[in-house]
């Protein structure tokens, strides 16, 4: 069966890289040319353990590291041997390191060494061609082999001639080959053997055996991973590297069975399912002595085995174990074997008596030994053991770096970076600012070990645990103050320990290991305190507002189970967010948390999926990105630093292989797009829809910076309203299309008034009557609304200038809109305008749809045919008796500036009347359009009182329009009662000539 080839993982920077297992093979150590040590607890492993030990480290073995050089430590062995570019190889003593062995006679640099398993001899490749094998006790050469290609130095090596002794018996020495690997006896020093394969194109770089000595693999610098059986000399295994790089380092786990290697950029892989030792355990021969004492024949087994959850040999009674990966529903023990290895008792009500149980050897009363033969392996029975705690989460300070980490980031935000230090040479924290503007840079010295910082636009505020002498401690630098003390420390009580902290405007909060929150003026004035239902995990604050994440209690299953409270600490102090819980992927944990540039609660997990709280959802949490998606590889991973909703930007780090980014040199920001998760994505309705949404969604700050009391940006915000009404429009388009006459009204209903009637046109051209007439009915009812909230009796002052605003509002978003109609039909337009006109004698029916024409067209007669042209109105769909007059007022509501029944004017129109040719002479080059805008700029800067004046003159011009107005409404009914007389003795029309009714006439 063909093995598993495990996705690469990046590990350290491009150069020359190697590996190996521990002695048990619970971890993975690599090392790189950056310097760094890896120590991974499986290639999932997202933040493995880092340890700088030098500019450049060659090689690792076991756990002893050596820079620029090779080291080699056998097991069991009390002595280490080293070797470099200076043709000579040490044997250094591990206790005692002056007790040193030298080897002389080679005349260039070393390649390589391998200690024979009996540490009775070292072989050694050279640069120089040659392979020698030494005695260490002499210290003299036994053999030598000139069978390598010669070279000047290590880097121009072809190979690096990576030699492997057989382990155990140490009987054959491995060496590569060009492309081959010679095999060598360890008796007669003699070739034996030679292995090779047609896939090998490239010289072989490096070998290693198997843990049973059965098998060798070895790769090569063109990428291929073989593995052969030596006694058969056959290849039993072939892989090829995913990208082709050089392999220079592997490992074989100590239990056989996988792989590790390394390759010459940096990256990490395993193969896993490879021939192991088990299958030559098994067919060991037992002889008749050892057949009465089964300890002996699973002694090696046993030993790696503890770490599997098998039952230490001394006990008598072995309890089955269940494999947590099986997916059958039948229950099976997890060894195929007896474990008790002396006595065991088969028991069907799966209990034991402990005094009928007795250890191998141990005589009973009687003096007989109680050595019972072996049975069968036991059978276990279903045990139901209820869903697994997960571990808690920690607490973190969002936008840092691990603590462990010798050069981290303390913080970085919007406002600016704060990097910590703490290596032999420098303990110290340097702060920097985006905007310089705010403030200089700081480099501060950390003496009294902070580990958490945060940066807001005032202060600097740093952190300490306590140690069994000192308390834990807050130290604040408060830059902007305006005196000469800028600085203050706070002690905590003795055994609380500061957890996480964070700054707002004006306060900072500090969340203790008392489950306690301490707020503190940014001054150093000790405020509020409260406690906390649960552990904290992480605070964020921005402005007034405080965000607080902790515990609710234990999550099952992989999945943790977090609180979050949302506190507004202004004037008016209130809980926003009552500890609901926060929702986060399954099996996942908290990344990051925080507030966007305008305020809105934000969130991410270690899946990569970034939520944003919804203020007009309930609070809700909608997700509205995945990093992940914008991920190369698996082990690729983007580190949030800020997030803006105008313009929706998601700022983060792109990590190659790590979760977190390095501080040198300075990483690079990316910025990320939003993609709100919406079905069918791919096609025009999914796009728009998810398009739609996430405007609306990223609007919402608006509506809570203006209750909030901040200014917010006007231009914005009706570019966000007049995207969103295109997108509405866009979508009962295509609706229409798709002949979706239910879903086109369900838009209508979520869409302003003046798009409402962009829609009835459209309706109308696109001849669907059913769908027009629904959708007037709904526009009357929209404008119904209107009417309501804006005639209140006797309303205050402060009233009637926010319903004049709104007025204002409302027309400069119908002449928007109207533009937009008029590009989206021009074409149309200009076509139906010649066939619109007709004699004024004939009479017509009044209906909602004729006043919402942008033009002056003449009533058409009904006796005219799609023939000529000409076509008649529309009729209501049953019109009810006593709701003519009040269809007649809400026409009144939807006919234009330019027809009989107009609006009252606002204070704002009839200011703008007096003050068009003053703004003309200004600017010349405005359109009408432009002449709005400026005219509303100029109005809002005059005072509230005469605002006032304008809105009650206009108020006062308005009253006569009135008594007019009503004598009109009887005309029109008298007309309307004769035209309907008239109608129902005219010939039926077809739908054509009715459709041409609402021909938009452009004069």
């Amino acid at each position: 069966m063909p093995c598993e080839r495990k996705p690469m993982r990046y590990g350290h920077s491009e150069g020359h890289t190697d590996v190996c297992f521990d002695d048990e093979g619970k971890c993975v150590v690599t090392c790189g040319s950056d310097g760094d040590v890896r120590i991974w607890e499986s290639l999932d492993d997202d933040d493995p353990k880092s340890i700088n030990v030098g500019e450049k480290v060659y090689s690792v073995a076991l756990k002893v590291i050596s820079a620029w050089l090779k080291m080699v430590e056998n097991e069991g062995a009390n002595f280490g041997i080293l070797f470099s570019s200076d043709f000579i190889v040490k044997i250094v003593e591990v206790v005692d390191s002056s007790q040193q062995k030298t080897l002389r006679g080679h005349d260039a640099p070393i390649l390589s060494v391998a200690l024979d398993p009996s540490d009775e001899f070292l072989a050694s490749s050279s640069c120089d061609g040659s392979v020698a094998v030494w005695s260490i006790e002499s210290q003299t050469q036994v053999a030598q082999w000139q069978i390598l290609q010669k070279s000047s130095d290590v880097s121009n090596a072809k190979s690096l001639c990576r030699l492997a002794w057989q382990p155990r018996s140490g009987k054959l020495l491995a060496v590569p080959v060009d492309l081959t690997i010679q095999l060598y006896d360890r008796n007669t020093w003699t070739h034996v053997s030679t292995l090779s394969d047609d896939l090998i194109s490239q010289v072989v770089n490096v070998v290693v055996w198997s843990p049973c000595g059965k098998f060798l693999a070895a790769g090569t610098v063109g990428g291929n991973l073989l593995v052969w059986d030596v006694e058969a000399k056959l290849c039993i295994e072939r892989q090829k590297h995913e990208k082709g790089f050089t392999v220079c380092g592997m490992a074989w786990h100590p239990s056989g069975g996988r792989i590790a290697y390394t390759d010459t950029e940096g990256c990490l892989g395993l193969l896993e399912g490879v021939p192991s030792s088990s299958s030559t355990v098994q067919s060991t021969k037992v002889s008749p002595k050892e057949t009465h004492d089964y300890d002996d024949l699973f002694d090696e087994d046993d030993d790696r085995g503890l770490d599997e959850g098998m039952s230490d040999s001394r006990s008598p009674v072995k309890k089955p174990i269940m494999e947590e990966d099986d997916d059958d529903d039948d229950l099976m023990p997890a060894t195929g074997r007896p474990r008790n290895r002396g006595s065991f008792l088969d028991d069907d009500d799966n209990s034991q008596d402990p005094s009928c149980v007795k250890l191998d050897g141990v005589p009973e009363e009687d003096g007989s030994s109680a050595i019972l033969p072996a049975v069968g392996p036991a059978v276990s029975r279903p045990v139901y053991e209820g869903p697994m705690p997960t571990q808690p989460q920690r607490a973190f300070q969002p936008g840092s770096t691990p603590v462990h980490l010798m050069h981290r980031f303390m913080v970085w935000n919007s406002v600016g970076i704060v990097r910590g230090y703490n290596d032999d040479q420098d303990n110290a924290i340097d702060v920097e600012f985006h905007d310089t503007a705010i403030h200089h840079a700081m480099h501060l010295t950390n003496t009294l070990g902070h580990t958490m910082a945060d940066l807001s636009q005032e202060a600097v505020l740093l952190a300490c645990e306590g140690t069994e002498e000192l308390a834990s401690k807050i130290q604040c630098l408060h830059f902007s103050c305006w005196d000469t003390h800028k600085d203050w420390i706070v002690d905590l009580p003795k055994g609380e320990d500061v957890r996480t902290l964070c700054l707002g405007q004006g306060w900072a909060a500090v969340a203790t290991s008392a489950l306690m929150v301490r707020l503190f003026s940014v001054g150093g004035v000790q405020k509020e305190i409260f406690s906390l239902p649960g552990a904290v995990v992480c605070m964020a604050g921005h402005g007034e507002q405080l965000l607080i994440v902790y515990h609710r209690g234990t999550g099952f299953d992989g999945d943790q189970a977090l609180g979050i409270q949302l506190l507004q600490l202004g004037h008016k102090r209130r809980q926003v967010i009552h500890g609901e819980p926060l929702p986060l992927s399954r099996k996942s944990y908290l990344a990051w948390m925080g507030f966007t540039a305008e305020g809105t609660p934000c969130c991410i997990d270690s899946e990569g999926v970034v939520r944003m709280l919804n203020r007009t959802l309930g609070n809700m949490w909608t997700p509205v990105c995945n990093t992940r998606d914008s991920c190369k590889s698996k082990s690729d991973h983007y580190w949030v630093v800020g997030v803006h909703e105008n313009p929706q930007q998601l700022r983060c780090i792109p990590c190659k292989g790590a979760r977190y980014p390095p501080t040198l040199p300075r990483p690079a920001v990316a910025v990320l797009p939003f993609n709100l998760p919406y079905c069918q994505t791919t096609t025009e309705k999914g796009q728009m829809e998810e398009q739609y949404w996430r405007s609306v969604l990223f609007q919402n700050h608006y509506g809570f910076l203006s209750s909030s009391g901040y200014e917010i940006d006007s231009e914005g915000q009706s570019r966000a309203e007049k995207e969103q009404q295109e997108l509405l429009m866009k979508m009962f388009a295509l609706s229409c299309k798709l002949e979706r006459e239910f879903r086109c009204v369900e838009l209508a209903e979520i869409m302003t008034h003046s798009v409402v009637t962009l829609a009835i046109r459209y309706a109308s051209r696109s001849r669907r009557m059913a769908l027009a007439q629904r959708l007037s009915e709904l526009a009357l009812e929209k404008a119904s609304q209107i009417q309501e909230e804006e005639q209140e009796e006797e309303e205050p002052a402060y009233q009637r200038l926010i319903c004049s605003s709104f007025e204002e509002m409302k027309l400069l978003l119908n002449f928007v809109f109207q533009e937009y109609l008029i590009n989206i039909f021009k074409l149309q337009v200009s076509g139906a305008g010649k066939s619109s006109s007709s004699p004024a004698g004939q009479p017509r029916t009044t209906n909602v749809l004729d006043s919402m024409t942008m033009s002056n067209r003449k009533p058409a007669p009904l006796g005219s045919t799609s023939k000529q042209g000409k076509a008649p109105v529309l009729k209501p769909l049953a019109p009810k008796p006593k709701s003519k007059v009040q269809c007649v007022a809400q026409i009144q509501m939807f006919s234009s500036p330019a027809g009989s029944h107009t609006l009252p004017k606002t204070g704002f129109q009839l200011w703008l009347e007096e003050n068009r040719k003053s703004i003309l002479a200004d600017n010349p080059d405005f359109e009408e359009m432009d002449v709005i805008k400026e005219g509303m700029g100029r109005f809002r800067t005059l005072s509230a009182e005469e605002r006032l004046n304008w809105t009650e003159r206009a108020k006062g011009d308005s009253d006569p329009k009135k008594r007019k107005r009503e004598d009109e409404e009887g005309q029109v009914d008298e007309q309307t009662e004769s035209d309907e007389g008239r109608t129902k003795k005219k010939k039926p029309l077809d739908t054509s000539a009715k459709l041409s009714a609402f021909a938009f006439n452009k004069e």
